[in-house]
């Protein structure tokens, strides 16, 4: 008995040592205060790949009494999770450094919040979604407002806290819907209860509902954006660009996963939804997009817009449709990796820049940031052949084979309108007169981050299948055979 206890806690074997780290990281900072908080950054950097390794060799299963699940779906978010998070608190650490905001409480909460990712992802019961959500969604809230200094950044995490408890009070509210209906909180069970009996679908309708309107909140998907240009442009970049890279990411794979192995014959429902909020979505991000001028908020709509063609994959619901789906998160991840990189370099005598019209004449004063810059923006808008045409061309063919042509001719539409925005900055990086020079003393740390998105980018062109075959595998996992 101990044995087996012992192999199911394994399942969860880099959730345990991460939230260990986080642990012996608190205690550390509380000795040496915040003249520790680069330090710190780069053990939690350690940390996520000492992670990613025992991710690497920790085999399927459930633990916890069926409560947590690894498969091949959640190994593969938690990859990229995890080299999300890598990116983000590498660009903390000299970010950090740089605008003389030393919190070891920093690192702490990143990986506290990274630790309620992964819990959500491989959730198997809905007490496990709402401790995940809530392990991150707490760790945010206080990252948000980590600058206290700023009004700005005390502003933009009171937002965040005031809209992410509505959305958590929506899916706890949809949780008890279903317990109540389904007499059941475990995944199997609900799923099982549902395709066998059509009585309880009603009741359980408005509690799924529930759900998906919370957990649409955490993806900036629309009608529940708002807070997502607000606190972009409020909270530290470095904090912004974690928030773009992973907590979407985590969010829109526990969708992905409540809603194929948990609402599976209930899937006429939840269309219905899901096209509603990806054609909003992918609508205000085109749109509001185009008037701003600072280059936060416009990554913020950005993002609000990629989500929605995330979205085009998961309303097909077909493993196709999730297999691109995955395919669009890993490819949108090293994108917005490299952009908010070259975000946190547009510094002029020491202070951040955040104006688009900053980047003015960018090729003539820093032509390899110029060019790294206008490759990310090609991938952005979808131009072949970079590698964000491939992801979009793979959602649009998911619904084109699901046989909703129209949410298909609106995506394309719409990521045309968008495209707008994207060539914009390179027409201003290119064509405008310069502006001064960015200061020249960027950290190796960041360069190499960024390089290596850019490396990525272009790289996938020749070597697709890298990607490719790890979300194939990830998303079978959800549709056995």
């Amino acid at each position: 008995m101990i044995d087996l206890a012992l192999d199911g806690y394994m399942s969860a074997l880099p959730e345990i040592f991460l939230a260990l780290s986080g642990l012996v990281f608190l205690i550390a900072g509380v000795f040496r205060g915040n003249s520790g908080t680069t330090f710190l950054c780069y053990s939690a950097a350690f940390a996520f790949v000492f992670s990613l390794i025992l991710l690497a060799g920790v085999n399927t299963g459930e633990a916890f009494s069926d409560l947590f699940i690894m498969d091949d779906f959640a190994r593969y978010i938690k990859v990229i999770i995890l080299l999300g998070a890598i990116a983000s608190v590498v660009y903390a650490a000299s970010f950090l450094k740089d605008e003389q905001i030393f919190r070891f409480e920093y690192p702490v909460l990143m990986i506290f919040a990274v630790v309620g990712m992964m819990v959500m992802v491989s959730a198997n019961d809905l007490l496990t979604v709402y401790l995940g959500l809530e392990l991150s969604s707490l760790s945010l809230y206080v990252l948000a407002a980590i600058h206290r200094e700023s009004i700005k950044s005390s502003e933009a995490g009171l937002k965040y806290f005031v809209l992410g408890a509505i959305s958590s009070g929506f899916i706890l509210f949809g949780c008890s819907l279903i317990y109540g209906f389904a007499g059941a909180t475990n995944f199997d069970d609900i799923s099982v209860l549902l395709s066998g009996d059509n009585s309880l679908n009603i009741g359980v309708i408005f509690g799924m509902v529930f759900i998906l309107s919370g957990l649409a909140f955490k993806i900036s998907a629309v009608p529940f954006h708002m807070w997502t240009p607000d606190v972009y442009e409020g909270a530290p970049t470095s904090v912004t660009a974690f928030f773009a890279i992973v907590p979407k990411i985590a969010a829109i794979a526990l969708i992905i996963r409540i809603l194929f192995e948990v609402f599976p014959s209930m899937s006429e429902q939840w269309q219905q939804v899901v096209v509603f909020i990806s054609v909003a979505s992918m609508a205000i991000g085109a749109f509001g997009a185009i008037a701003q001028k600072n280059i936060k908020r416009l990554m913020a709509y950005s993002s609000i817009g990629n989500m929605g063609y995330a979205l085009i994959g998961v309303a097909a619901a077909t493993q196709n449709g999730v297999y691109s789906v995955l395919v669009y998160v890993t490819i949108y991840m090293v994108m917005t990796v490299g952009v908010f990189g070259i975000i946190m370099c547009m510094r002029k005598r020491g202070y951040a820049a955040e104006s688009i019209s900053d980047l003015s004449g960018l090729s003539k004063n820093s032509p390899v940031m110029a060019y790294g810059m206008a490759i990310l923006m090609f991938s952005l808008s979808g131009i072949p052949p970079m590698a964000g045409f491939f992801g979009k061309f793979m959602i649009f063919e998911a619904a084109v084979n699901a046989e909703m042509y129209i949410l298909a001719v609106i995506g394309v539409l719409l990521s045309v309108v968008a495209a707008y925005y994207y060539l914009r900055v390179i027409k201003i990086m290119f064509f405008d007169e310069a502006e001064d020079r960015f200061d020249c003393d960027i950290a190796f740390s960041r360069r190499a981050m960024i390089a290596i998105s850019v490396i990525l980018i272009v790289a996938f062109i020749f070597y697709p299948n890298i990607v490719f075959d790890g979300a194939m595998s990830a998303s079978l996992a959800l549709f056995p055979k």
